[in-house]
């Protein structure tokens, strides 16, 4: 690593961080407290509509039962795709700056003409976007609090399960970097590396919400990463998913290292 290409890093990727941080935390917010309180007057209704039981069921990735609990709707506010497109435009953007954006802003010859090698600006720009992910879902973190402290005790959640679902989300946010920087390594373009994550994580987040409708994709749902990542578990038992954690990482881990290999081999220049 090497702290010059770090703080170059982080002096980019700063106000990007900041505007969507605060976006995060007030979405976070709104929901923490809107649905718990729809949840308690709705609960319900809802049981008896199928169909609207059938769309809770797919955004929350779990079976639902006969009783829907406050915990079911604390955990929809970590589910919600509007949430989960910020921390993924988050990771998209960081994870492509290098090298899919300095080559198609010009800038990749003056970079590697520096007197580093190109791992250590691989792991300089990973230790930066790392950092700025966790200042972003600590913003989540801190919104999904201050909206649940209108709530009455009974409908907030423990901060203890809040800690579980934000680390499972940081593996997720992990995982979907890791595939940004795969895809940014083969790319000239940033905008079409963009475009190819977007499209990728589009195509697994349907297949996760479809699968709850038809039965023949519910084979191929685990090729979804929104499978390991089930909040309304974790708010209903409190327990660590190790396995579902152990997946993302798995998977982002070798997605990035194979990004940061392809970036060491392949040959750049500006185009």
């Amino acid at each position: 690593m090497n702290r010059g290409l770090i703080l170059r890093a982080l002096h980019e990727l700063w106000p990007m961080t900041l505007l969507l941080g605060l976006v995060l935390m007030a979405v976070e917010a709104a929901l923490a407290f809107v649905l718990p309180k729809f949840g308690a007057q709705m609960s319900q209704e809802w049981l008896r509509m199928e169909f609207a039981r059938g769309i809770m069921q797919a955004m929350l990735g779990a079976e639902i039962g006969n009783r829907i609990g406050p915990h079911m709707f604390q955990a929809m506010a970590w589910v919600h795709p509007v949430p989960l497109a910020l921390v993924w435009a988050h990771a998209i953007i960081s994870c492509t700056r290098v090298p899919a954006g300095e080559v198609d802003r010009g800038t990749a010859d003056v970079l590697l003409a520096l007197p580093v090698s190109r791992w250590e600006v691989f792991f300089s720009e990973t230790v930066a976007w790392l950092g700025c992910g966790v200042s972003i879902l600590c913003a989540a973190l801190a919104g999904n609090f201050l909206g649940s402290l209108a709530l009455l005790p009974g409908q907030r959640p423990e901060m203890s399960r809040l800690i579980i679902v934000l680390f499972n989300l940081f593996c997720l946010y992990f995982t979907v970097g890791g595939l940004a920087w795969l895809v940014s390594s083969i790319s000239d373009r940033r905008g079409r590396a963009m475009t190819i994550v977007f499209l990728i994580l589009l195509t697994l987040f349907l297949l996760n919400y479809l699968a709850q409708f038809w039965k023949p994709l519910e084979s191929f749902v685990f090729l979804s990463p929104l499978y390991y990542h089930r909040p309304v578990n974790v708010f209903g038992t409190g327990a660590w998913p190790w396995k579902d954690l152990a997946v993302l990482l798995g998977a982002g881990s070798a997605m990035w290292l194979a990004g940061g290999i392809v970036f060491d081999r392949r040959d750049l220049c500006t185009v």
